[in-house]
């Protein structure tokens, strides 16, 4: 039997990398690693994150940027700022909820 852990984040949640300048609102969850092994294996070794977490898909950006980024729950924080997000995607998939939150616009069922 597989030990998949609860995941930590839900969808519609605005998230900040732990360690690069980019934050994000959670637009999927994988229970754990879910991508090719050459996405895998092209993550340095010294911040490889373990495959047996839950897995994150985020609606992402940074200064310059915007894009989807798929993190580990290991490497990301709840971003607080209270700023809101900017992707161009966002509102295709969200509406904004009068305390800020995201809620998503229809229920996917995977």
């Amino acid at each position: 039997m597989q030990n998949i852990k609860t995941a930590k984040f839900s969808i519609g949640q605005v998230v900040r990398h732990r360690m690069f300048p980019f934050r994000g609102v959670i637009f999927d969850v994988d229970p754990e690693f879910d991508n090719t092994e050459e996405w895998y294996e092209a993550i340095p070794a010294e911040v490889r994150p373990r495959k047996d977490q839950p897995f994150y898909h985020l609606l992402a950006e940074n200064e310059e940027t915007e894009y989807v980024a798929y993190v580990s729950e290991q490497n990301l924080l709840e971003d607080d700022s209270g700023v809101p997000v900017r992707h161009p995607q966002l509102f295709e998939l969200f509406v904004e909820t009068s305390d800020g939150r995201y809620q998503p616009r229809i229920r996917h069922n995977h």
